[in-house]
């Protein structure tokens, strides 16, 4: 699953938020990296199978790392069932998207959101992210060349453009939830991590974004037990080994 990756809603949406599948949260942390060879060849790991497309162990760990962009993202350790479970989730979406193509999101849109994100992020501070030499060294840190961050960023773009567009009918979000959301959540946010906020009207855009994401879970989840159940998504017991 290489090229298939986010949200949100975290889902996938990436967004460390629960799966929007229903399935319990009852997960452990992350804890065992890809298994290694006698020789030092890293030997990936599969642990999923849905519709045919492999999710690796690689894919999780990417999950993990890919966190670090999310700045409203739920502050509790990473779990790794949870993460196998986004994945999976995300995995049904990428494959119903495949089939309703839409308009290519473009490099100018890609680049405009990281050029927000930069600013938004706050362990960004320390790495001096307003400069494109310290916004490397940040994205280099977390495991990501900056290719590799838009081309994900990108997929994240159209996994949210897909579901907006096929769940947000009627679906409306008011200024004053925008300003309640920025006001209860995002500000205690920031503060506990010391860092300055960003002004709202700079943020009202990914604020909505989220509450969308709220609001729609629930039809999302529905339509993704449907899937899974006209679909096949197999997990990998402990020890096997994928054919």
């Amino acid at each position: 699953m290489r090229s298939a990756e986010f949200i949100a809603l975290g889902l996938i949406l990436a967004l460390q938020t629960p799966n929007c599948s229903g399935q319990t949260a009852a997960s452990t942390p992350q804890t065992t990296p890809p298994v290694a060879a006698a020789q030092g060849t890293v030997l990936d790991q599969v642990v999923g199978v849905v519709n045919g497309e492999l999710i690796l162990e690689s894919d999780v760990d990417e999950e993990r790392r890919f966190a670090a962009f999310q700045p409203f993202r739920d502050q509790r350790q990473f779990l790794r069932d949870r993460a196998i479970a986004r994945l999976v989730d995300r995995t049904l979406i990428m494959q119903q998207e495949r089939l309703q193509p839409q308009t290519p999101i473009t490099d100018a849109e890609v680049e405009d959101q990281l050029s927000t994100l930069r600013k938004q992020i706050p362990d960004c501070k320390k790495y001096h992210c307003d400069t494109d030499a310290g916004w490397q060294k940040f994205v280099g840190d977390q495991g990501f060349t900056l290719q590799e961050l838009k081309d994900r960023w990108r997929e994240r773009m159209e996994v949210l453009r897909f579901i907006e567009m096929r769940f947000k009918m009627g679906i409306r979000i008011t200024p004053d939830e925008i300003k309640t959301y920025y006001d209860k959540t995002l500000l205690p946010e920031y503060a506990k991590q010391k860092a300055t906020p960003p002004k709202m009207d700079t943020i009202s855009d990914r604020i909505q974004e989220i509450l969308l994401q709220q609001q729609v879970s629930a039809l999302l989840g529905d339509w993704l037990k449907s899937l899974k159940a006209q679909g096949s998504v197999r997990m990998a017991k402990a020890g096997e080994v994928e054919p």
